[in-house]
């Protein structure tokens, strides 16, 4: 039997894709009374090569608890589904210390502006500041 070659993890990614929500957010009056349907894929730069190893949840993050954290951000109305991205990105890093870099999409699936389309929305990409990239001072 040949030797197996010896790999290194470049980069690793937890993601959920296509969760569905109905909220409320808009800057329409009716946005915020009827609702929308909305999908969110979001990628979480984390190393999981311990999980790899071990196959333990402990050693990576728990895709039910970034859904229901994603889903405490949804049902809270605003009218900027850019605020809404800011928001849960933020709490992923306040809860994931681990978390290195957010990738997050948010697409409203009927936008009210009379376009015959498949959705509007944002996408940020977003990684944790440390010393070392901060351009702060």
């Amino acid at each position: 039997m040949l030797p197996m070659p010896q790999t290194m993890l470049t980069s690793s990614y937890v993601f959920l894709k296509g969760l569905r929500f109905h909220s409320y957010h808009g800057v329409l009056e009716q946005e915020r009374v009827v609702g929308n349907d909305y999908l969110v894929d979001v990628r979480l730069a984390v190393r999981i090569d311990k999980a790899m190893e071990s196959d333990r949840l402990e050693d990576t993050i728990n895709y039910a608890e970034i859904h229901h954290l994603i889903k405490k951000e949804m049902v809270q109305p605003s009218q900027l589904i850019e605020h809404v991205a800011g928001r849960i990105s933020q709490r992923l890093f306040d809860r994931y210390a681990v978390v290195t870099g957010v990738d997050l999409r948010i697409t409203k699936l009927n936008p009210p502006m009379g376009a015959d389309c498949e959705g509007a929305g944002v996408e940020v990409h977003l990684t944790r500041e440390t010393p070392a990239n901060s351009s702060c001072c």
